[in-house]
């Protein structure tokens, strides 16, 4: 993506259910960016069993450093999880007509990452009338928590990260 003209990259990481559970901007995708997306991740959640990544060699010298290379897994599908997670954020960037700085880029991702996990429904998958139940209790369960940046609580199963 592109901030006044530059190139910036923004690392996201998803859980096995598709929520984003980590964002991180940086202007290179390179080891060192990956080493310190991973770092972080693996910090505040913990290891995972399995890391899906897509074919940038970045990934695997980081998860070398790391000690997390066994645990990687790359593969032409395997990432479509973490790839289609993306599409709503796209949406609302382009809506917002970009960002100006990187630091306004990182705190939109990580509101919206957790506005997002916490009420996308899947309407698709239930009637109206259970839909809008569950629409419900998530508002009032945002109320509850104040409406700030809950994080994530307990193990994941797998990661899938993608830029």
């Amino acid at each position: 993506m592109k901030i006044n003209g530059e190139t910036h990259y923004l690392w996201r990481a998803a859980d096995h259910e598709g929520e984003v559970i980590e964002s991180y901007a940086t202007k290179l995708r390179d080891r060192k960016a990956a080493l310190n997306f991973l770092r972080k991740t693996t910090k505040r959640f913990g290891q995972p069993d399995i890391i899906v990544t897509d074919l940038l060699q970045s990934y695997g010298t980081a998860m070398k450093v790391i000690g997390n290379a066994d645990r990687q897994e790359t593969g032409r599908w395997l990432n479509n999880r973490a790839e289609n997670s993306h599409l709503p954020f796209r949406r609302k960037e382009r809506a917002m007509l970009r960002f100006r700085r990187k630091r306004n880029l990182q705190k939109f991702v990580a509101a919206y990452a957790t506005a997002h996990n916490h009420f996308n429904q899947e309407s698709h998958l239930y009637s109206r009338g259970n839909f809008k139940l569950n629409r419900t209790a998530a508002l009032a369960e945002w109320r509850q928590i104040g409406g700030n940046n809950a994080k994530p609580q307990g193990p994941f199963r797998d990661l899938s990260v993608f830029v």
